[in-house]
């Protein structure tokens, strides 16, 4: 059986009967995680396993895990700081910022690795335009080249402690005040305006990006859909332009930005044909059964290649991460990213 394009979510801290049978549907390919599937490492670690025992090959397990507000497992986990803050040690030395950057990415990395999370979706790459509060301090930097230097650092230590890397909200969530979590953004930028926002995942995709997840968010200048289920921007700009050959992810298709497609078949169809390869469907179990039921896309072995290569790489013991030098030096990182930094003016 191979990973189907659905990434779907669970109610509570152990996997329950009927939701066995719902991950076994072909349909199915991954499984995203939120706080209220976490009590402890030991328990998330044993979630973990039950999930990817369900079928061979296993599904991916994925979660929200930048750090700051966006961090669904805390006690018992290192707690993370928002992105801003390496942007601010950027400011004060960019080779600091840099190190950082790195440390970071790999301790975010490496904790979930050691349970079995195979994806974190980070680093999230969106412009600090100063107008959107979903993206808020989750942004780096404003500046686009910084961007790009410090979300290739991140993903270089992602990969180094065993998972892939996903850049969000392409092609730019950042200069919208909308939340596509309750309405549908409109950014009525031209396409070459938009170049800065898209200039950090021209430099990941230089460096193996391996995934992408794109907003809900209208360009009415480019298309008359949202991005996440549009032709021109997947198919046309991502793939053809940039020529990204990894995943390519929807934001959740139970968000309202996604509503104005159409009902939840609508959305996966339009997201499907548009180039998207995981559609999450997160915090409505009755839009995954239509889909389960009502939903017939065609196979596309590719894809389902690509969905495969999400998979984690290697995790030690648990237990045996803390007692490492790489650990102890990420502590010491968080340490010093507890104060401001120096900052010294000319």
């Amino acid at each position: 059986m191979t990973l189907g394009p659905l990434m779907i979510d669970l109610e509570g801290t152990v996997l329950q009967p009927v939701e066995r049978e719902l991950l076994q549907h072909p349909l199915v390919g991954s499984v995203i995680l939120f706080a209220r599937n976490y009590a402890d490492p030991a328990q998330l670690q044993q979630l973990v396993a039950d999930i990817h025992a369900v079928r061979s090959p296993a599904l991916i397990v994925g979660v929200d895990h930048e750090g700051g507000r966006v961090q669904r497992f805390r006690e018992g986990f290192s707690r993370l700081p928002p992105a801003r803050r390496i942007g601010h040690e950027y400011d004060a030395s960019p080779r600091g910022g840099l190190a950082l950057a790195r440390e970071l990415g790999w301790l975010m990395a490496a904790e979930l690795r050691e349970v079995g999370v195979d994806l974190s979706f980070a680093p999230c790459v969106d412009l600090d335009f100063g107008v959107s509060e979903v993206i808020g301090d989750r942004s780096f930097h404003a500046d686009a080249g910084v961007v790009g230097e410090l979300a290739v650092a991140y993903m270089h230590g992602m990969r180094a402690a065993g998972m892939v890397a996903t850049a969000k909200h392409f092609p730019g969530h950042g200069a919208v005040v909308a939340d596509s979590h309750h309405a549908l953004p409109i950014d009525r930028r031209n396409l070459a305006d938009l170049e800065s926002d898209i200039r950090p995942y021209r430099v990941l995709i230089e460096n193996g990006l391996a995934g992408v997840m794109v907003a809900h968010v209208l360009y009415p200048e480019i298309d008359d859909v949202p991005a996440s289920a549009s032709r021109r921007w997947i198919r046309g700009y991502l793939r053809s332009e940039l020529r990204f050959q990894g995943v390519v992810f929807a934001d959740d298709l139970s968000m309202a930005g996604a509503a104005a497609v159409g009902g939840i078949i609508e959305r996966a169809e339009r997201a499907l044909a548009a180039g998207c390869d995981v559609l999450p469907v997160c915090n409505h179990r009755e839009s995954v059964i239509a889909l389960l039921e009502g939903w017939k896309p065609e196979d596309d072995a590719a894809a389902a290649l690509r969905r495969i290569r999400l998979r984690g790489k290697g995790a030690g013991p648990t237990g045996k991460l803390r007692e490492s030098a790489e650990w102890l030096a990420a502590q010491r990182a968080l340490e010093r990213c507890a104060a401001p930094p120096d900052l010294k003016l000319a």
